[in-house]
């Protein structure tokens, strides 16, 4: 693959940016309802074992590890008059939308099946949400080149995941899934999460429309990149080279760390709101909108701060900053300083959870631009514009939120002894307390080290200003600009 165009230094217009950025209400819808409520569904609805059910998922995840890479390839490599994103984007609306519905669909029979169609369903729901998230991130690089830019639109990228995720909460908590008569606990309502289901994937698809159709007429700015047919093992010996990035490995564990610790605190949420925290219906409906005001203060946190300091180490302070008032709520838990269920407890810890939620995404915000750049340091250094396998490898991370963190959530659930179909009026305090601290031990050990790998990525502004005016120049020149090892 030769070096191609450099994108554009500029400031993408209001139109392009908003309907980029709401193409990630597509991932939040579905990120919300896989990590917050798949859990609890097939473990406290239909009867299978937590633990189980987390090994599915991670089952799950090992094809993630390379449908998503393969995904960021093929799209590098997809040469079409409709650009290298915008077939893959249009393409994955509808499998999407299949996948979605049959994951939450079971037919009945043996846990053995039920287990099985699991892993089948999540696989096809994964693996087509690679097809749009994998390409449509891969265009944040390729729309602008600007330092602060990238940073501003990937936090329109977040606001709206957030939006797209909690409007799907919101939903759960407010319409779908409310007690009845036959269903004394909201959160067991086997019907409300069928039309959950319903919703959120026509939610999905018009998401994903209305953002390839919004970015299309960029299809003609965007860098154009010649390839060479070359045998797959060549294929493969350009994706480790590309990959062989200490920026890019750096991101990835820390992204790892981070991502898992939000799919576990997903995963687990519905218990500790039914089990530790007590939320009634009316404080559960309160708790989206009150984690959308933490999502839309990172929205305007994150930028400003990029602009005025060095992304990595605002970065870092950010994940401490956010695990510490997380853990904090539930030291109080374990200490016994609550007050009694109620609004005087939702007074208390609303607050926290909004500012926890501001820093951790700031610092996904910002992780996010960092990644952004790592592409122009690989082309200085491979002559390659690879954001697809970049921005896989980011994606197949954030999907640990989802798979990873099932999956340890159900071995903490195990060690806590919760495993199982539990009435929350009836679980043990011994159980819960020790589902709480298993879960702040781990939790807080990850954000720990992703705030320390943070400190270690290697280049800021400086560098990232310099590396464009090269590349810049090579291509005045007509030749790819190679940098010095």
């Amino acid at each position: 693959m030769s070096d191609g165009a450099v994108p554009t230094r500029r400031r993408l217009r209001a139109g392009v940016t908003l309907s980029y950025g709401f193409g990630s209400v597509a991932y939040g819808a579905k990120d919300a309802a896989f990590g917050t409520f798949l859990l609890i569904y097939y473990n406290q609805v239909l009867g299978l074992n937590s633990f189980k059910v987390g090994l599915v998922i991670m089952a799950a995840l090992v094809f993630d590890a390379f449908v998503d890479p393969m995904v960021g390839i093929l799209s590098d490599r997809t040469r079409s008059r409709w650009g290298r994103r915008h077939p893959w984007m249009y393409a994955s609306a509808l499998p999407i939308a299949i996948g979605w519905l049959a994951l939450w669909n079971p037919p009945s029979g043996s846990e053995a099946m039920r287990l099985g169609w699991l892993f089948g369903a999540a696989v096809i729901v994964r693996s087509a949400v690679s097809c749009f998230e994998v390409p449509s991130q891969a265009l944040t690089p390729e729309l602008t080149t600007d330092y602060d830019e990238r940073t501003r639109v990937t936090a329109y990228r977040y606001l709206f995941g957030w939006a797209g995720g909690l409007s799907i909460v919101l939903l759960a908590y407010g319409v779908l899934l409310l007690p009845s008569a036959k269903y004394p606990i909201g959160l067991f309502n086997l019907d409300g999460y069928h039309a959950l289901a319903v919703w959120s994937a026509i939610l999905m698809v018009v998401a994903i429309l209305v953002s390839a159709l919004g970015t299309h007429g960029e299809i003609q700015r965007l860098p154009k990149v010649e390839t060479e047919r070359q045998s797959f093992g060549a294929v493969l010996r350009e994706l480790w080279q590309t990959i062989h990035n200490r920026a890019f490995l750096i991101l990835i564990l820390a992204g790892v760390c981070a991502y898992t610790n939000q799919g576990i605190g997903y995963a687990l949420a519905n218990y500790f709101y039914a089990y530790a925290w007590q939320l009634g219906p009316g404080a559960l409906q309160l708790l989206p909108l009150t984690l959308f005001v933490g999502a839309a203060a990172a929205f305007v946190i994150a930028p400003r701060i990029g602009r005025t300091t060095s992304k990595p180490r605002a970065a870092c302070v950010f994940v401490i900053l956010g695990a510490s008032f997380y853990v904090f709520t539930y030291v109080l838990l374990l200490v016994g300083v609550l007050p009694p269920p109620g609004w005087a407890r939702v007074a208390l810890l609303y607050p926290l959870f909004a500012i926890t939620t501001a820093f951790n995404v700031s610092s996904f915000i910002l992780g996010a631009s960092m990644m952004a750049d790592v592409v122009e340091e690989s082309q200085s250094r491979t002559g390659r514009r690879n954001e697809g396998v970049f921005f896989a490898g980011s994606f197949f991370v954030q999907k640990c939120t989802s798979g990873l963190g099932i999956a340890v959530a159900g071995g903490i659930l195990a060690l806590a002894g919760l495993q199982d179909k539990i009435d929350p009026t009836t679980a043990s305090p011994a159980k819960v307390d020790h589902l709480v601290l298993y879960f702040v031990l781990i939790y807080g050990t990850l954000a720990m080290i992703a705030a320390f790998l943070f400190t270690r990525f290697p280049f800021g502004r400086a560098e990232h200003e310099a590396r464009l005016a090269g590349l810049a120049a090579a291509e005045r020149e007509g030749a790819p600009h190679i940098a010095a090892p």
